[in-house]
Protein backbone atom coordinates (compact mmCIF):
# COMPACT_ATOMS: atom_id res chain seq x y z
CA UNK A 1 0.00 0.00 0.00
CA UNK A 2 3.13 2.46 0.71
CA UNK A 3 3.87 1.82 -2.59
CA UNK A 4 1.00 2.50 -4.10
CA UNK A 5 0.25 5.68 -1.97
CA UNK A 6 3.36 7.21 -2.88
CA UNK A 7 3.24 6.53 -6.86
CA UNK A 8 -0.64 7.62 -6.69
CA UNK A 9 -0.38 10.87 -4.84
CA UNK A 10 2.84 11.96 -7.00
CA UNK A 11 0.88 11.06 -10.34
CA UNK A 12 -2.70 11.70 -9.59
CA UNK A 13 -2.92 14.44 -7.50
CA UNK A 14 -2.45 17.34 -9.79
CA UNK A 15 -5.23 15.79 -11.31
CA UNK A 16 -7.46 16.02 -8.24
CA UNK A 17 -6.33 19.47 -7.90
CA UNK A 18 -7.04 20.62 -11.62
CA UNK A 19 -10.78 18.40 -11.42
CA UNK A 20 -11.75 20.14 -7.75
CA UNK A 21 -10.67 23.43 -8.17
CA UNK A 22 -12.88 25.72 -6.71
CA UNK A 23 -15.04 23.62 -4.79
CA UNK A 24 -15.90 23.12 -1.93
CA UNK A 25 -14.92 20.07 0.37
CA UNK A 26 -18.06 19.59 1.31
CA UNK A 27 -18.72 19.30 -2.54
CA UNK A 28 -15.81 16.08 -2.97
CA UNK A 29 -16.29 12.74 -1.73
CA UNK A 30 -14.15 11.03 0.27
CA UNK A 31 -12.15 9.58 -2.45
CA UNK A 32 -11.51 13.17 -3.59
CA UNK A 33 -10.69 14.74 -0.15
CA UNK A 34 -8.23 12.14 0.68
CA UNK A 35 -6.27 12.55 -1.84
CA UNK A 36 -6.16 16.08 -1.81
CA UNK A 37 -5.25 15.65 2.13
CA UNK A 38 -2.33 13.74 1.56
CA UNK A 39 1.26 15.52 1.61
CA UNK A 40 2.86 15.83 -1.62
CA UNK A 41 5.25 12.36 -2.52
CA UNK A 42 8.99 13.70 -2.87
CA UNK A 43 11.22 12.91 -5.61
CA UNK A 44 13.39 10.95 -4.01
CA UNK A 45 10.28 8.81 -1.92
CA UNK A 46 8.50 8.79 -5.86
CA UNK A 47 12.04 6.85 -7.18
CA UNK A 48 12.11 4.51 -3.92
CA UNK A 49 8.58 3.89 -4.72
CA UNK A 50 9.20 3.22 -8.19
CA UNK A 51 12.04 0.56 -7.32
CA UNK A 52 10.14 -0.98 -4.93
CA UNK A 53 6.92 -1.39 -7.76
CA UNK A 54 10.23 -2.62 -9.97
CA UNK A 55 10.99 -5.14 -7.32
CA UNK A 56 7.37 -5.86 -6.71
CA UNK A 57 7.35 -6.57 -10.50
CA UNK A 58 10.66 -8.97 -10.34
CA UNK A 59 9.01 -11.09 -7.61
CA UNK A 60 5.93 -11.83 -9.66
CA UNK A 61 7.99 -12.68 -12.69
CA UNK A 62 10.46 -15.55 -10.56
CA UNK A 63 6.36 -17.16 -9.28
CA UNK A 64 5.15 -17.14 -13.33
CA UNK A 65 7.92 -18.83 -14.41
CA UNK A 66 6.73 -21.58 -12.00
CA UNK A 67 3.01 -20.97 -11.69
CA UNK A 68 0.30 -20.18 -14.43
CA UNK A 69 -1.88 -18.42 -11.94
CA UNK A 70 -2.05 -16.72 -8.30
CA UNK A 71 -5.87 -17.24 -6.93
CA UNK A 72 -6.51 -15.38 -4.18
CA UNK A 73 -8.80 -13.77 -2.01
CA UNK A 74 -10.03 -9.98 -3.19
CA UNK A 75 -10.80 -8.57 0.01
CA UNK A 76 -10.01 -10.54 3.29
CA UNK A 77 -13.60 -10.06 4.32
CA UNK A 78 -16.83 -11.06 2.85
CA UNK A 79 -18.66 -7.98 0.37
CA UNK A 80 -19.69 -4.84 2.47
CA UNK A 81 -22.45 -2.45 2.03
CA UNK A 82 -21.35 0.99 0.16
CA UNK A 83 -20.44 3.40 2.60
CA UNK A 84 -18.41 1.02 4.97
CA UNK A 85 -15.28 3.08 5.93
CA UNK A 86 -14.45 1.03 9.30
CA UNK A 87 -14.66 -2.31 10.08
CA UNK A 88 -13.75 -4.86 12.92
CA UNK A 89 -11.24 -7.51 12.14
CA UNK A 90 -10.13 -9.58 15.23
CA UNK A 91 -10.39 -7.31 17.35
CA UNK A 92 -9.34 -4.43 15.39
CA UNK A 93 -10.51 -1.18 13.68
CA UNK A 94 -9.30 -1.18 10.38
CA UNK A 95 -10.07 1.28 8.00
CA UNK A 96 -11.71 0.16 4.87
CA UNK A 97 -9.19 1.16 2.56
CA UNK A 98 -6.12 -1.43 3.80
CA UNK A 99 -8.27 -4.47 2.93
CA UNK A 100 -7.39 -3.92 -0.52
CA UNK A 101 -3.86 -5.66 -0.19
CA UNK A 102 -4.52 -8.05 -2.59
CA UNK A 103 -5.54 -5.87 -5.38
CA UNK A 104 -2.86 -3.19 -5.05
CA UNK A 105 0.30 -4.95 -6.33
CA UNK A 106 -1.34 -5.82 -9.42
CA UNK A 107 -2.11 -1.88 -10.01
CA UNK A 108 1.47 -1.08 -9.21
CA UNK A 109 2.88 -4.13 -11.66
CA UNK A 110 0.39 -4.10 -14.35
CA UNK A 111 -0.60 -7.75 -13.91
CA UNK A 112 -3.38 -8.59 -15.49
CA UNK A 113 -6.44 -9.85 -13.18
CA UNK A 114 -9.88 -10.95 -13.24
CA UNK A 115 -12.32 -11.25 -9.86
CA UNK A 116 -15.48 -12.90 -9.28
CA UNK A 117 -17.95 -14.61 -7.10
CA UNK A 118 -17.03 -17.70 -5.91
CA UNK A 119 -19.07 -17.98 -2.46
CA UNK A 120 -21.88 -16.47 -0.09
CA UNK A 121 -21.65 -14.97 3.05
CA UNK A 122 -23.57 -16.36 6.09
CA UNK A 123 -24.94 -12.58 5.53
CA UNK A 124 -26.01 -13.71 1.96
CA UNK A 125 -23.20 -11.55 0.85
CA UNK A 126 -20.80 -12.18 -2.31
CA UNK A 127 -17.09 -13.87 -1.65
CA UNK A 128 -14.55 -12.90 -4.17
CA UNK A 129 -11.63 -14.45 -5.45
CA UNK A 130 -9.70 -13.31 -7.82
CA UNK A 131 -7.19 -14.78 -10.68
CA UNK A 132 -3.83 -13.33 -11.67
CA UNK A 133 -1.85 -14.26 -14.46
CA UNK A 134 1.62 -12.97 -15.67
CA UNK A 135 2.04 -9.93 -18.16
CA UNK A 136 0.21 -10.80 -21.35
CA UNK A 137 -1.43 -13.79 -20.17
CA UNK A 138 -5.00 -12.67 -20.55
CA UNK A 139 -6.39 -15.61 -22.08
CA UNK A 140 -4.68 -18.31 -19.50
CA UNK A 141 -7.19 -16.39 -16.41
CA UNK A 142 -9.89 -16.03 -18.37
CA UNK A 143 -9.55 -19.42 -19.64
CA UNK A 144 -9.03 -20.68 -15.35
CA UNK A 145 -12.11 -18.32 -14.16
CA UNK A 146 -14.18 -20.53 -16.98
CA UNK A 147 -13.28 -23.43 -15.26
CA UNK A 148 -13.74 -22.33 -11.73
CA UNK A 149 -17.10 -20.94 -12.70
CA UNK A 150 -18.27 -24.40 -13.39
CA UNK A 151 -17.73 -26.07 -10.27
CA UNK A 152 -18.45 -22.65 -8.54
CA UNK A 153 -21.72 -23.05 -6.31
CA UNK A 154 -22.81 -19.55 -7.22
CA UNK A 155 -22.16 -20.19 -10.88
CA UNK A 156 -26.78 -19.67 -11.40
CA UNK A 157 -27.10 -16.79 -9.67
CA UNK A 158 -28.11 -13.89 -10.86
CA UNK A 159 -29.24 -10.07 -9.60
CA UNK A 160 -32.52 -9.26 -8.93
CA UNK A 161 -34.38 -6.79 -10.99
Amino acid sequence: MDIFNRLHVMEMKPAFEEATRGRGSEDLYLMAKTMLGLPDTSMEDYIDAEQGAERLRDGYADYFTKFDVLLTHVLPTPAHPHGVAEFVIDGQRVDATYLQGATVPLNVTGLPGISMRFGTSKDNMPINVQLVGSWMAESTILHVASLLETVSQVRDLHPTL
